[in-house]
């Protein structure tokens, strides 16, 4: 068990309210972040074709749920995330600049290791946008982690006018900083023990540039060569008060371009990728080049709610340890 619940915790709501207030961030987030990025509601797939390429490949380590179809003579996969089906989604629907799509994810991640932060059924909110070559900078990122920031404090806002008992607090201010800048910062510490200790200096931070080489020779990250552009992408967190530590909410960026794609498949030795037929559309400028990202919906109300433990919030399945320990500490795992 990884799970760790800490001493003398107790949710400050009922079950009964947390259900109502997990029905209520998500109705109150997903407008305010449909209307700040102009994003258009679609439905998307819980699984896609094995030999279509657009499942999201994570670290590259992480095996996808399969299945045959006998009917169709094909082989189906469970999306880890719809990183690329997105994009392709806004080629196929006809989208132009400025203009998006945003929906709800759901997946199964089989191999995730289980613990306060993580579960194999992940939730989140998928959203991609079209933009134009002189929209991929850094500029246009921060701006859109900005917008996303500002949905999450009024959430919250909004959250506590109906729950005033609720303690969580969210930084207003957001700070940014890049995975190279932070390893200056902390030489001695590993990616994440830099995260946690920026973090809780800042409480709201988005690191920038995670999948390259830094460098100490190392990825402060893992991140699949083929969807975000890994100087022009990041991770946005926030301080969690009741654990202690980062939380992750979202990942986002923006999407890699020919060159970009050309650059990251050979230094990461993938270049077996080229024959799909997503990857052969962004190589010859085909594909609308987008900025787009994850923000995790349990993590989001787990967050915001002060919960322990993501079983709270989400209906999963856990070791039997974590389920006997939970109910030690009086924390009701879904």
């Amino acid at each position: 068990m990884t799970s760790y619940f800490p001493k003398n915790y107790h949710s400050t709501m009922s079950l009964y309210e947390t259900q109502e207030a997990i029905s209520l961030i998500k109705k109150v987030f997903q407008k305010k972040l449909s209307k700040a990025l102009h994003l258009k509601r679609v439905s998307a797939p819980l699984f896609v074709e094995a030999s279509s390429g657009l499942n999201d490949d994570l670290n590259g380590v992480e095996e996808a749920v399969s299945f045959k179809i006998p009917s169709a003579n094909k082989k189906g996969v469970v999306v880890h995330s719809l990183a690329k089906w997105k994009r392709k989604a806004l080629y196929d629907y006809d989208f132009y600049v400025g203009n998006g799509l945003y929906t709800d994810m759901n997946a199964i991640r089989k191999d995730e290791q289980l613990d306060n932060l993580h579960s194999i059924y992940v939730d989140q909110w998928d959203w991609e946008k079209v933009i134009t070559a002189e929209d991929r900078n850094i500029d246009t990122l921060k701006q859109y982690v900005l917008n996303i920031h500002n949905c999450i404090v009024e959430t919250l806002e909004e959250l506590k006018q109906k729950y005033p008992k609720l303690k969580t607090k969210i930084n207003k201010r957001l700070t940014f900083i890049t995975s190279e800048e932070l390893l200056k910062k902390y030489p001695n510490l590993s990616p994440k023990e830099r995260e946690n200790a920026f973090v809780k200096e800042k409480k709201s931070v988005f690191i920038i540039g995670i999948g390259d080489k830094l460098s100490d020779g190392k990825s402060h990250d893992g991140r699949s060569p083929d969807y975000d552009d890994w100087h022009l992408n990041g991770d946005l967190l926030y301080y969690d008060q009741v654990l202690d530590c980062a939380l992750e909410i979202s990942s986002m960026g923006i999407r890699v371009d020919a060159t970009s794609l050309d650059y990251q498949l050979n230094v990461s030795n993938n270049n077996q990728r080229r024959k799909f037929e997503y990857h052969k559309m962004i190589l010859n400028n085909r594909l609308p080049l987008t900025i787009g990202g994850g923000i995790g919906q349990s993590r989001l109300c787990m967050l915001l709610m002060g919960k322990a433990h993501i079983g709270e919030v989400q209906s999963s399945l856990w070791d039997d340890e974590t389920i006997n320990e939970a109910k030690k500490h009086n924390v009701i795992l879904l």
